[in-house]
Order: C-alpha cells, then sequence, then structure tokens
C-alpha cells in the first residue's frame, strides 16, 4: 500500500521505522498475505476477516517491522467476527500472538467516537504500490513496502447505497462502514461528488487509496485506529465514471471502504480481553508485585470494579487510564499504556493489562502507577478526580551466580 499520486518512492510515502508505525505489521496465512494493526495489549492484532475466507482460520505468521529489525510471530488464536458475510459487513478479526510483540512495536487505541466522516486520516498498509494515474504495479516484485498516505472519511457506505440503489451489487448495514474516494483535484474524478453529491477534490499529493494487500491494515484518526481498510470498487451511473481507467485497480476515481471501528468497539473489548491469561477476576487475585523474567514480557493486571447500579441498563462506563512512572521506568522496565476502558452493558468489571519489559539485569524492586480518571457515567465517590493504583516490579534472580 498504497496507490499514491506521487511513486512509492516519494519518501512521503514510507512508513518508515521509528516514525508510529512500527504496529502496523504483515500477515501471512496459507499463502495470502494481508495487513493488521497491534493493540493496546501487546498480543492482539486486528485485521480483516475476509483474509481467512479461504481457509480454515487456525494459524497465521505477523511479521513486524521496528526499528530492532524484523520479527515474526506465530498465532495461536483467531477470533472472526461470526457476523461476517458475503456483503462485507462486519469484516473483522483478532489475531492472537504466540508471545508478546517487540517492545519496540507501536501500540494502539481505538478511536471511539462516531464523528469520523469529514476527518482526515492516515493509511497505512503493505499492499501493492501504485499511482493514481495507473493505479496497482501489478508487477511488482521487491520486498514489501510499508506505505502511507492521507484522505478524508467522506460518507457512510450506507448512505452511498441508499442513493445509488442497484447501482451497487451489495448492501452495507448502516453506521458499520467509512467511506473515502481517490481524488486527484478534478472533479471529474470526484466519485463521490459525482455520484452522490459529497463533492471534494482531495488532499493534493498527500492523497491515496488502499489497494490489494492492504486489507486489514489501518486508517488512524489522531494516532488511533478509526478505521480497518476492507475493499475497494469502482462504481458508475447513467454516464457518470469517475474511475479514470475504468478498472478497478484503485486508480483516482475509485472509492474505498474501511469498517468502522467506532461501531465495533465492543466486539473488539471483549475478544480481546476474552484472550488475557490468567487476568484476575476478583481483587483477591490482583497480584501487586511482579517478578520481571529474564527472558519473555509479562503482565500486570489492574482489576477495575463498579459497585453501583446503573440506571440505564444499557448504559456504557467508562474511565480513562494511563500509566506513570516512579523509579520503574517506561520503556526500560515496563511499557507505556493509556486508553479508556469501557464497561458494556451487564459488565461490572475488566481488567488493563501492561507489559513488564524482560530483562538480566539484576535490580532493585521498582515501582510504576496506573491513574484512572474522567469516569463517565460513572462516580468515584464525592470529592475524588482520581483513583491511582501501584505496581512493584521484582527482578528474577533465579539462575544468576551469588
Amino acid at each position: 500500500m498504497v496507490t499514491t499520486v506521487t511513486p512509492y518512492t516519494d519518501s512521503r510515502n514510507r512508513a518508515y521505522t521509528g516514525e508510529g508505525y512500527d504496529g502496523v505489521v504483515r500477515i501471512s496465512v496459507n499463502g495470502y498475505y494481508g495487513t493488521g494493526v497491534l493493540l493496546s495489549d501487546g498480543r492482539t492484532v486486528l485485521t480483516v476477516a475476509h483474509l481467512f475466507a479461504n481457509s480454515t482460520p487456525s494459524s497465521a505468521n505477523v511479521n513486524f517491522e521496528t526499528t530492532a529489525g524484523s520479527q515474526t510471530i506465530a498465532s495461536t488464536h483467531i477470533t472472526l467476527l461470526s457476523t461476517y458475510d458475503a456483503q462485507s459487513n462486519n469484516d473483522l478479526a483478532l489475531v492472537t500472538l504466540s508471545s508478546s510483540a517487540p517492545v519496540t512495536a507501536n501500540r494502539y487505541s481505538l478511536y471511539r467516537s462516531n464523528d469520523e466522516i469529514g476527518q482526515t486520516m492516515t493509511m497505512v498498509g503493505y499492499g501493492l504500490p501504485g499511482t493514481g494515474d495507473t493505479g496497482t504495479l501489478t508487477t511488482y516484485s521487491g520486498s514489501p513496502l510499508r506505505l502511507k498516505a492521507n484522505n478524508q472519511f467522506d460518507a457512510d457506505s450506507a448512505t452511498l447505497k441508499s442513493q445509488l440503489g442497484s447501482t451497487m451489487s451489495w448492501t452495507p448495514t448502516m453506521g458499520t462502514q467509512l467511506m473515502a474516494d481517490f481524488d486527484n483535484g478534478n472533479s471529474a474524478q470526484d466519485a463521490l461528488g459525482q455520484l452522490i453529491n459529497y463533492p471534494g477534490l482531495g488532499l493534493g499529493q498527500n492523497e491515496g487509496m488502499i489497494s490489494q494487500g492492504d486489507s486489514g491494515g489501518p486508517a488512524f484518526i489522531n494516532g488511533q485506529i478509526a478505521g480497518i481498510a476492507s475493499y475497494t470498487t469502482s462504481l458508475s451511473q447513467g454516464n457518470i465514471h469517475p474511475d479514470i481507467n475504468g478498472i478497478t485497480n484503485s486508480s483516482f476515481g475509485e472509492i474505498g471502504a474501511w469498517q468502522r471501528i467506532s461501531n465495533y468497539q465492543q466486539w473488539i473489548d471483549q475478544s480481546q480481553r476474552a484472550q488475557y491469561q490468567n487476568a484476575p477476576t476478583k481483587p483477591s487475585e490482583v497480584q501487586t508485585h511482579i517478578i520481571k523474567s529474564n527472558t519473555d514480557t509479562t503482565y500486570t493486571y489492574f482489576l477495575l470494579q463498579f459497585t453501583g447500579v446503573r440506571s440505564d441498563p444499557n448504559q456504557l462506563l467508562s474511565v480513562a487510564y494511563a500509566t506513570r512512572d516512579d523509579t520503574a521506568k517506561a520503556g526500560q522496565d515496563y511499557i507505556a499504556a493509556s486508553g479508556t476502558l469501557v464497561l458494556y452493558p451487564t459488565e461490572n468489571q475488566a481488567v488493563i493489562p501492561v507489559e513488564i519489559i524482560a530483562d538480566h539485569l539484576v535490580e532493585p524492586d521498582e515501582i510504576f502507577y496506573l491513574d484512572v480518571f474522567n469516569p463517565v457515567g460513572v462516580s468515584f465517590g464525592e470529592g475524588i478526580i482520581k483513583l491511582t493504583a501501584m505496581r512493584t516490579i521484582m527482578s528474577d534472580h533465579s539462575g544468576l551466580l551469588a
């Protein structure tokens, strides 16, 4: 990925290591490949269900490119959204890794607001390169490239269907897919402007479109995952033919669709939590002292419980959270974590995982904190605006000479 205005050799189109995209990964499964994105727990990759549609979804290999080099990790579990269908509805899957991702890989949180339409996003992926004038470079045989480009979410895909009717052969569910067209500054290639009167001439040389192999790639808004690349299409109606070459190959005038993460956050959160290993289910199981491994990343879990009564049984409760250094330092002793924890209807508790980084150093015990704040739908108590929990990291001295 992606087809862009300028050639893929233009540095502005490259998602180099160390630029914040090292959690965007290449997924291989039974001879096929796609793209995915690492979630905040460091062990779950979000991608598309259709990558596994032609095979038994039992395993996949996930390749990371980071400042520390290339590393491939196998999966232990693949979870498909059970309502995925041939209409490209609910096209999401989660890949659980057999070990934690490299420490140098970026972890990403979800974009949870439903105000994506009209916003500029950054798409990243490993699909075929190309340009908007000619489409994907099908003869490309070089090493996989992680590329990036920008676009704007223009509409919900069901809005397009409601206005085009049978011109679209599939029926997207309202509120579940975001669409963007590939503009070149000319109104003739402004697909959504021509087809449904949603005009926009693009972002100039920063504009791009997803291509073959980008399926599962993220679209970021403010560094959070707002969409997952699902498909592209070339649409015409009457004498309106926006596609610059009339071929569905990610060229100017085509339209891309992303699964809308704000709509699927509950499935993502709860499916991710279901794979956590040895997570506490009650306060007595919470371990506040964690032994740091010499070889493998370990986890500490913070348990959040709601003991009140919802005024509405369908109400969502949420808090923001962020780790904070003391003698333990983020990036050296643990991986910084921040985001939003949501308790969905029928849920009264959930855990926040934090990764403890392995090393061979003999160190004194070190501590760090997790702050929980900005409660929505719930109160911490009169006058209380923040809750704080502490963890102590202890070195594993086993096997070391005295």
